[in-house]
């Protein structure tokens, strides 16, 4: 196919802000967990699938299947109106509170 690019699973994008390998990674509306390390503007690879156990809100319970939403720096079953872009869906229950959360991301 004369105009395919690439598959899209995993993309470069330069880095809003400083950020660390597998934290999530939100530029604009576009969410994906970073690759690796990288400096404020800095390009950084972003995987937009697969499962990923992401920073949570801690004061949430997850259940699996629970729509799963990111605040800018945090996993989280609020959307705040539709501020917050979905990002996937739990993929394991998560305890009140809790760290983290297991998150099957659907771009």
């Amino acid at each position: 196919m004369k105009n395919f690019i690439q598959r899209g699973d995993t993309v470069t994008v330069a880095a809003p802000a400083d950020v660390v390998s597998g934290a999530g990674v939100l530029v604009g509306k576009l969410f994906g967990v970073a690759g690796f390390d990288a400096k404020s503007g800095e390009p950084v690879e972003i995987s937009r699938s697969g499962v990923y156990e992401l920073a949570k809100t801690s004061g949430q319970a997850w259940t699996v299947g629970a729509v799963i939403y990111f605040d800018g720096t945090k996993a989280t079953t609020a959307d705040n109106s539709g501020a917050n872009p979905k990002i996937g869906y739990a993929l394991a229950a998560a305890a009140n509170p809790s760290a983290t959360g297991v998150v099957l991301l659907s771009a």
